[in-house]
């Protein structure tokens, strides 16, 4: 995109925000280009909103700033699997439909290289590519204990990440009925755990989501993936934050280095103070290890020694 449409669009936010996205709109057939975004993908609760937060801090790319989860439900609602799953399949992909994607967030953003994140993107990886052969792809990973243990957090506030699920048919009665609400995403057979244990449920989600991912990662060009290992980010954000920005072609600048140093200090929906290995002085540790072996193989994938599950 030319320099002069950043600074005339720079100008327009700062003058007129609420007639900004309208003029946006003008001005596609006119700037209209293929799209290179950035999608960034990861289990629930694995620490993919802090890397969304912080690419979204650099100035080569545009941001929504917020969760697309309703956006891309939107084009393809799940009732249209008969609410099996997420999972938007790769064949919906289309000229028009990238067409449409692109233009979206060009009047959401005004850019045409922008970072995109919401966790039910992980399982429509090959449709994404399929839209946008460019994109990029940074998948975020974290230990099994420390993400089911969040995930049971996450599921303890229906009132935060369930927000869609009552249109969901059918019942939901995890943990003896004392959970009436499905939250987070649908991953094929989850219709099995409706009345499961909580502990099993998030075990299921954690399997699937980054079965889902791995699976997909072989179709996409090596130059256009990254992964991230959340503990190595809470080691040190610094060093793993300039990685992955070098690793999407962004600058790494002086701006972007200070926010990293002190990224952990305001931490991005966290439920409880930043660290590692928490599940195991938490309440639902004995739980979490009894499911640990239900996850031992991707877990394995993503390179997490086998004694961690």
């Amino acid at each position: 995109m030319s320099d002069w449409w950043v600074k005339v669009d720079k100008t327009l936010r700062h003058h007129a925000q609420g007639g900004v996205q309208a003029l946006r709109a003008l001005a596609w057939p006119l700037l209209r280009q293929p799209a290179a975004p950035v999608f960034v993908v990861g289990c629930s609760r694995a620490g993919t909103t802090l890397v969304y937060k912080t690419l979204s801090e650099s100035p080569e790319l545009g941001s929504l700033q917020r969760e697309t989860h309703d956006y891309w439900a939107g084009l393809h609602p799940p009732s249209e699997t008969g609410w099996q799953t997420h999972a938007i399949a790769p064949e919906q992909a289309n000229p028009d439909e990238a067409n449409r994607v692109a233009r979206d967030f060009f009047v959401g953003t005004g850019r045409h290289h922008w970072v995109d994140k919401n966790n039910q993107n992980g399982l429509s990886v090959p449709y994404l590519l399929g839209l946008f052969p460019r994109a990029r792809f940074v998948y975020v990973k974290r230990a099994p204990g420390d993400n089911i243990n969040s995930l049971i957090e996450g599921w303890n506030k229906p009132e935060e990440f369930a927000t869609w699920s009552d249109r969901l048919p059918g019942s939901v009665a995890i943990d003896g009925g004392r959970i009436q609400r499905w939250c987070f995403f649908l991953a094929a057979g989850w219709e099995a755990l409706r009345a499961a244990p909580l502990a099993q449920v998030a075990a299921f989600q954690y399997r699937a989501m980054n079965d889902a991912i791995l699976s997909a990662r072989e179709a996409v060009p090596a130059s256009q993936w990254a992964e991230v290992h959340y503990e190595d980010l809470v080691t040190d954000p610094v060093e793993e934050f300039r990685r992955l920005f070098r690793d999407c072609a962004l600058e790494f600048d002086a701006a972007t280095e200070h926010h990293c140093r002190r990224v952990l200090e305001r931490p991005y929906n966290a439920f409880s103070p930043i660290g590692l290995e928490k599940w195991r002085s938490g309440p639902h540790a004995p739980a979490i290890e009894a499911v640990l072996p239900e996850v031992g193989a991707v877990a394995g994938r993503m390179g997490y020694p086998a004694d961690a599950a």
